[in-house]
């Protein structure tokens, strides 16, 4: 199954097209045009099937996350302005979500003011709930991607190819480890992006001062620090808990 995520048909036909030669099968997230808008409005109101997911969902257009959704779907023929021979027939899967706010869609009609909609086009032999779940799966990779062009990315291309590698490599591990940082400061941090962690666990306004000796080194943190309790858990969980201070 290859998925792919392409904002203009210019660049999803040829990609179908090398697919399907492959002998492998696609799984395209659909761009809502009138001909995506036209399908969905003539999808009758019985053939939806609501769906509860055990584990809930990033709606990137809602910014924050669901657990509830219906799921649809029926035949569609994408690139229709090409030659018959170069149309595709496959199946429609759209996934719709209540909006949290409909009068920031009014006017677009009924059926858009109250819910989002989420079209793939797939040739997907697998059931409909499955298919979806399959093609949902690549949002976390490109969830990733963002997450890194938003950090060590930014700072690509290089002129030299092996820097670029090297840096990509280093990019990763920080990524990895941040991640990692993140989970063992509790669920809070567990699900944010890396900038949030860089700015609530790492860039810490917090002073180092030493023992009249120097035997130790203290960490004075803001006396009323939201994060404290995440900063915490993460220090306790790589370090073990501060020793007493015998001083």
């Amino acid at each position: 199954m290859i998925t792919v995520r392409a904002d203009s048909a210019y660049y999803q036909r040829p990609v179908v097209a090398a697919v399907r030669v492959a002998g492998a099968r696609f799984s395209i997230t659909a761009r809502m045009n009138p001909q995506i808008t036209k399908a969905i409005t003539g999808i009758p109101t019985a053939a939806w099937t609501p769906i509860k997911y055990p584990r809930a969902i990033f709606d990137e257009q809602a910014g924050g996350w669901i657990s509830d959704a219906a799921l649809a779907e029926g035949p569609f023929t994408a690139f229709t302005s090409r030659p018959k021979a170069e149309q595709v027939t496959a199946r429609l899967i759209v996934r719709r979500v209540k909006r949290l706010n409909p009068a920031a869609s009014a006017g677009q009609g009924e059926l858009f003011d109250t819910f989002r909609y989420h079209a793939v086009f797939t040739d997907s032999a697998e059931t409909m709930l499955d298919a979806e779940a399959h093609h949902r799966d690549h949002a976390i990779v490109e969830q990733v991607i963002a997450d890194l062009k938003n950090g060590p990315l930014a700072h690509l291309p290089s002129g030299v190819f092996t820097a670029n590698a090297a840096w990509t490599v280093l990019a990763t591990v920080a990524f990895n480890l941040t991640r990692a940082a993140a989970t063992l400061a509790g669920p809070t941090h567990a699900r944010a992006t890396t900038a949030t962690i860089r700015r609530r666990l790492i860039h810490v306004a917090a002073r180092v001062v030493t023992t009249a000796r120097r035997l130790h080194l203290h960490l004075h943190l803001p006396a009323t620090w939201p994060w404290a309790s995440g900063f915490t858990a993460l220090f306790e969980a790589t370090c073990g808990p501060p020793a007493p201070d015998s001083t």
